[in-house]
């Protein structure tokens, strides 16, 4: 049963982590399995699965505590760590193809960063007050003795320099996770509690679902690349201000509130929102039970559709990076694909072919219907046929995450299954079965065999001619056939027929009773 699914960067891959702690790896384009990783120290659900910059890696978190970093080409796992708290969210670094950080929102415990190499795990600060006592230092894998917390949103950006945390108090944090130190705030208006938080594969936008049931898009000011140079920039030139309110006023400065998106009449919560490939679109599921509604916004706020799925509640959501495609999981375990319906258009497949709405006079050409029409003739091609084409470098893609597109994971090679050896020993058994059926004669054919085998190889012309009239017997003819035959000439057909028919069946007699007899005489 699937309970999480995640896009590859390039698109053409899905993954789907089940409750036995297996996590399957789809080939988009041929909806076949391409690779299925299972680790037999890993029976929990999976909660979480996020790939690398470049698709190579791909970081699965389960209900066991356990976060396990695959390899994807080779399907090897590369390292395990088992955590002190459900993870709930784990994604990786994006500024590395191997990356060996990730961050993690555990269930009862503050954000933390993990570390592959050593096992470290530092806790990242979730409220102000915690800044104002001096940052808190990294913890080695000790739980931490405090207050219990509610489960925190949190992601990287683009490039992965800043954390930004959403906490229960509606306040957005922008954090250094190097130096554990809070660099800005953003308070939400409304002061709920954030569940999610998301930014677009552009970077350029920042989504919130807050427990208001209203989902509110960001929009990042910050540059993409060297945000956390920029925001020390900021801190240094706003002076009139300290403490709480000089991080609101830093905070101001780099997100900016664009949209709030919410349904006025249901009041409905929001589940696993999400961007668009390109960032112009919005998707969120409902979270009522028995529902599966996904509600498609545009960034300008506008609700353009509501598609209505099974009597299944939904738990996850995932855009396709380039298509209008978008893929949904039920509590039941069922993933759904939702396509546009696409209307064939059939004069498509000829470029010089025009619709006509209405009835319209035709001028045909003067050289329309030669064989080498004079256009032709004077047309000139401005392609060089004697140039190489180029069929190895593969273009960039504009949705792309990375920088250079031939290093991402296109495409995941063959794995064939083997047979199953019982398959095997049955179509074994029946092919023989079959061998000795055809073998195998009646007792009249075994004596036939054995007293007339020179009768059988010494058989006459007319004897083959009666096999082949009985078999042409066995088929039946079709009604024009007899009505040709009976055009061409009944009467001569029909004497030659019974002719046919008279001759060779003395001589069938004649042979059956030499044979008979014979056999008999020899006995």
């Amino acid at each position: 049963m699937s309970i999480k699914e995640f896009f590859e960067m390039h698109h053409a891959i899905l993954e789907t982590g089940c409750t036995d702690g297996s996590c399957v790896i789809w080939d988009f384009e041929t909806r076949g399995v391409a690779k299925e990783l299972r680790d037999k120290d890993c029976i929990a659900a999976i909660t979480s699965i996020c790939w690398s910059k470049y698709g190579h890696r791909i970081l699965v978190s389960s209900a066991d505590k356990s976060l396990i970093l695959w390899d994807v080409a080779s399907g090897e796992k590369i390292t395990r760590i088992t955590l002190h708290h459900t993870p709930l969210l784990a994604r990786l670094h994006p500024g590395s193809s191997t990356p060996s950080l990730c961050l993690t929102c555990p269930l009862s415990s503050a954000p933390m960063i993990v570390d592959f190499n050593t096992g470290n795990t530092t806790v990242l600060p979730v409220t102000v007050s915690e800044v104002d006592s001096g940052p808190a230092p990294p913890s080695r894998n000790k739980p931490s003795d405090g207050p219990p917390y509610t489960p925190t949103a949190a992601c990287f950006n683009k490039f992965g320099d800043l954390v930004y945390v959403g906490n229960s108090k509606g306040e957005i944090l922008i954090i250094d996770h190097k130096s554990i130190q809070v660099h800005a705030m953003v308070p939400t208006p409304a002061g709920a509690v954030i569940k999610n938080i998301v930014f677009s594969r552009d970077g350029q936008y920042l989504l919130t679902n807050s427990n208001d049931r209203t989902i509110r898009i960001y929009e990042n000011l910050l540059p993409l690349k060297d945000g956390l140079t920029a925001l020390g920039d900021l801190n240094q030139t706003v002076d009139e201000v300290a403490g709480v309110e000089k991080m609101k006023a830093v905070g101001s400065k780099c997100l900016a509130l664009f949209r709030e998106f919410q349904d006025t009449i249901t009041k409905v919560h929001w589940k696993a929102p999400c961007f668009s490939g390109d960032g112009e679109w919005l998707i969120g599921g409902s979270a009522s039970k028995g529902e599966h509604k996904i509600y498609i916004w545009d960034r300008v706020g506008h609700l353009v559709k509501i598609l209505e799925g099974p009597k299944e509640a939904l738990i996850d959501l995932a855009w396709h990076p380039v298509h209008p495609i978008i893929v949904s999981v039920s509590l039941t375990g069922m993933v759904y694909v939702w396509a546009k319906d696409h209307t064939e258009n059939w004069s498509a497949f000829a470029p010089d072919f025009k619709e006509l709405e209405e009835n319209e006079e035709y001028v045909e050409r003067e050289d329309e219907f030669d064989l080498i029409p004079e256009a032709e003739k004077v047309k000139e091609s401005d392609i060089n046929e004697d140039d190489d084409v180029d069929i190895v470098t593969v273009e960039k893609d504009a949705f792309s995450d990375s920088d250079m597109s031939q290093e991402e994971l296109c495409f995941l090679p063959a794995n064939p299954c083997p047979d199953v050896p019982e398959q095997q020993d049955k179509c074994v058994g029946s092919s023989s079965k079959l061998m000795g059926s055809n073998n195998s004669g009646s007792p009249l054919s075994e004596e036939a065999g054995q007293n007339g085998q020179a009768m059988n190889h010494a058989s006459s012309p007319l004897e083959e001619d009666t096999g082949g009239t009985r078999m042409k017997r066995k088929r039946k003819p079709s009604e024009k056939g007899l009505e040709l035959q009976a055009e061409k000439g009944r009467k001569p057909m029909k004497s030659s027929g019974r002719l046919s028919k008279t001759r060779s069946k003395p001589v069938a007699d004649r042979d059956i009773s030499n044979g008979i007899y014979g056999d008999d005489i020899s006995d």
